[in-house]
């Protein structure tokens, strides 16, 4: 396990890289053409690069950045990616804190990277054999300087309401206090975990692989529950028979669970309920 660290005084210049690659997948039930565009439509409306973009720039926010720039592009059919370079803000980075505690959430954004970026690429994808869509958020936040992403990170899982989310957090490269002496991290962690909200553990299975020797740290998550309803276009749940209820159903949670294991499950296996 990490040991504690005191505050340190540096040489100079913090030349730790934090790097958080935020993963988010939604899934859904689009069987027939008409449904399957409307939940495109969704996805452009959702996932658009003007929303990415502000999202994007409330994490700059969280994280104590100046935006020096933007690049930005919608795709077509569907898609989209925005890069940010950021530089760290020193005044307020220095009153930022890295503690092992959730960040703010969309609706209490507070405050304001050199040599750093954000970016994020979207990439929708649709199975016309089982009716299932699946759209995956790539988040990728580098800092080099004091503050960690990982403020950051609860605000994303609220923002981006999502039912998988993976997380790697990797702290890279070393600074040297005023003696001389190397410091490969600068703050405390032991999980990822510590960095988000009760009421979002309380909504997700999560698991840790954490190597610690190296200061990386990964964490997937997945909806515990879900209401069919939020995952049907075009259709309503009391509109189908007891029995598509029930496969539409089986289907969800396949895809779920196959994504979160990372690997296709045999047909007769029981998945997450």
């Amino acid at each position: 396990m990490p040991t504690t660290l005191k505050k340190l005084r540096l040489h100079g210049f913090n030349n730790l890289t934090k790097t958080l690659s935020f993963n988010i997948y939604d899934v859904c039930y689009a069987d027939s053409t008409e449904q399957r565009e409307a939940y495109i439509a969704y996805i452009d409306e959702a996932y658009n690069a003007a929303r990415l973009t502000a999202i994007l720039t409330d994490v700059a926010e969280i994280i104590g950045a100046n935006i020096l720039n933007i690049a930005h592009q919608d795709y077509d059919p569907q898609g989209a990616s925005v890069t940010m370079l950021i530089s760290e803000e020193g005044i307020v980075a220095e009153n930022l804190s890295n503690t092992a505690t959730p960040g703010p959430l969309p609706d209490a954004v507070v405050a304001h990277l050199d040599k750093s970026h954000i970016t994020v690429h979207t990439y929708p994808e649709t199975n016309p054999q089982t009716g299932i869509s699946t759209f995956r958020a790539d988040i990728d936040v580098s800092t080099c300087g004091r503050i960690s992403p990982l403020r950051a990170l609860n605000y994303l899982i609220h923002a981006l309401e999502s039912d998988i989310v993976i997380m790697d957090y990797r702290v890279r490269g070393f600074t040297r206090d005023v003696t001389g002496r190397k410091h490969f991290i600068d703050h405390n962690i032991s999980s990822i975990q510590n960095y988000l909200s009760s009421n979002t553990k309380k909504r997700y299975q999560m698991v840790d692989v954490n190597v610690y020797q190296e200061n990386l740290f990964h964490t997937k998550m997945v909806i515990k529950h879900f209401k069919l309803d939020d995952y049907l276009f075009c259709v309503e749940a009391k509109e189908l028979s007891p029995q598509e209820h029930q496969r539409i159903q089986k289907l969800l949670r396949r895809e779920l669970s196959e994504i979160f294991n990372g690997r296709n499950l045999g047909r007769n296996l029981e998945f997450m309920s």
